[in-house]
């Protein structure tokens, strides 16, 4: 059995403008040790099926209007708030994206790292403080058992950063969800993040769900990708089918972006257009106005499913274009790990 299996999970926000359907439809299964990168731009509903699991969609406007997110056999989307408080922060943990935000400016690092020590085990608060020093120094702050005692305010956005990713990792959770873990911090630091992370999870089975729009990272850590555009996955597969046998043309377009892939001198590839508003009724493919392929008729009915090409490598079928060329390999002939750190232009 999978540790986490999502079934159609569908989150709208209810605003005066209209129903927003941030998530809609969404589907995927993480077995206990994998990592499943979630990709896409800004928009496109990663962030709110990461909070959608945790139940931290603000209510109203927020709703998951439907759908089934079973961990460990049990449904997080049918649980009372006092089941998901033991749940959460203990065995599953996240790193939110905006550090400034997610961190209390009234209370030192050290009380914000044992919080979850002390609530979840019965550590007394000397070896919780132990703890969250050696947890600091595993991430790379230096004068971690002075730095433990200040204030968010005195950091950096790249150390405020770390102490997120200290605090996710602190209770040694079976589900880690990163939002954008390596946002703030330099190619060298993220490396060193990515293999601590990659290390808890050959060491503990820890599974994770890593939301990034950094092609490179996904391909050199993750077992699984989701592709995902105006709230709909676009593709899914393992990293090996998504980045080397790309079928959907959002797929490539993305591909396409990654700046090391550019010729010298050449302008860099971006995607043309705006990404949908998923305020308002989409008909066909959504990526239909942007997608660089001819077309071959208006977009009507229903948004395309997704359709298994095989051995689980399933892709939305559209059929409003012509991609039918031969599917080139965008990556080039070498490790996909090199490209670590490569933003999408």
């Amino acid at each position: 059995m999978a540790l986490l299996e999502v079934s159609d999970l569908r989150t709208s926000f209810h605003t005066r403008g209209g129903v927003v359907r941030a998530v809609d439809g969404v589907s995927f299964t993480l077995d206990k040790g994998e990592t499943l990168g979630i990709v896409g731009e800004s928009g496109s509903g990663k962030s709110v099926t990461c909070y959608s699991l945790m139940k931290l969609i603000p209510e109203p406007p927020g709703r998951i209007e439907s759908g089934t997110a079973f961990f460990d056999g049990q449904d997080l989307l049918q649980m009372s708030p006092k089941q998901l408080r033991k749940i959460r922060g203990n065995r599953i943990s996240m790193i939110f994206q905006d550090p400034m935000t997610s961190l209390n400016p009234y209370l030192r690092i050290s009380t914000q790292l044992i919080e979850a020590l002390r609530i979840h085990t019965n550590i007394d608060k000397k070896a919780a403080l132990k703890k969250a020093i050696e947890a600091l120094e595993e991430v790379g702050i230096p004068g971690a058992a002075q730095r433990v005692n200040q204030y968010p305010h005195e950091f950096s956005g790249g150390m405020r950063q770390r102490v997120m990713i200290a605090m996710a990792l602190i209770t040694e959770p079976d589900l880690l969800i990163a939002d954008e873990p390596t946002t703030a911090l330099d190619v060298t630091v993220q490396a060193q993040i990515l293999d601590i992370i990659k290390e808890r999870q050959n060491r503990l089975g820890t599974a994770v769900i890593l939301v990034t729009h950094d092609l490179g990272v996904v391909a050199g850590t993750c077992d699984k990708v989701n592709v995902m555009y105006g709230g709909k996955l676009m593709e899914s597969g393992t990293a090996e089918q998504v980045f080397y046998n790309a079928i959907h043309p959002y797929t490539r377009s993305l591909q396409k972006t990654i700046p090391s892939l550019q010729a010298k001198g050449e302008n860099l590839y971006t995607i043309a257009g705006l990404p949908p508003d998923v305020s308002k009724p989409i008909h066909g493919c959504a990526f239909y106005p942007r997608c660089p392929y001819p077309k071959t008729g208006a977009p009507e009915g229903d948004r395309p499913q997704l359709v298994d090409a095989g051995d689980g490598h399933c892709f939305a079928d559209c059929r409003f274009c012509d991609s039918s060329a031969p599917i080139e390999t965008v990556l080039p002939q070498k490790d996909a790990g090199d490209l670590a750190g490569e933003e999408l232009a």
